[in-house]
């Protein structure tokens, strides 16, 4: 496999790591514009005049905030209204390497096949043969790109 690519991986997933668990960064229910706002004590006419916007519009964002479809650019403006910083990340469920590791398992089972898997699974001799395949299967056959073109 790719070392360049397993250097990014390794590297991503420290970055990453202090992110979890992202359940620390729920959205409020009515959203983060709304949520701020109120608790710096503005009201909606303050900060769309901050934003060069209506009223109206600001209503529109902070609504389509909370049903999650708000543009990012937006977002970014209203931040920067609100003395906020924009976060855009996406967060791995589970670290990146381990999600390599997982898929390329799974590639190299298919490749050399089901019926050494289900021997594998009575006999603890065949089990040992089969992951020493495995291993080996990934080490000399797989690249990095072969792990995601089949489902």
């Amino acid at each position: 496999m790719n070392k360049q690519s397993k250097r990014a991986r390794e590297a991503l997933d420290e970055r990453l790591s202090d992110l979890r668990p992202v359940s620390r960064y729920a959205s409020p229910q009515k959203g983060w514009i709304r949520a701020i706002r109120d608790a710096l004590g503005m009201t909606r006419v303050q900060l769309a005049k901050r934003m060069d916007i209506t009223p109206q519009s600001l209503l529109g964002i902070e609504e389509s905030e909370a049903q999650g479809s708000v543009r990012l650019d937006t977002l970014r403006k209203a931040a920067e209204a609100l003395d906020c910083t924009l976060v855009h990340v996406l967060v791995p469920n589970k670290p990146l390497a381990e999600q390599v590791d997982n898929r390329a398992r799974q590639v190299a089972l298919r490749a050399i096949g089901g019926v050494a898997h289900s021997m594998a699974i009575e006999d603890q001799a065949a089990r040992a043969d089969l992951e020493e395949r495995i291993d080996d299967f990934i080490s000399t056959s797989l690249r990095d790109r072969d792990l995601w073109d089949d489902p």
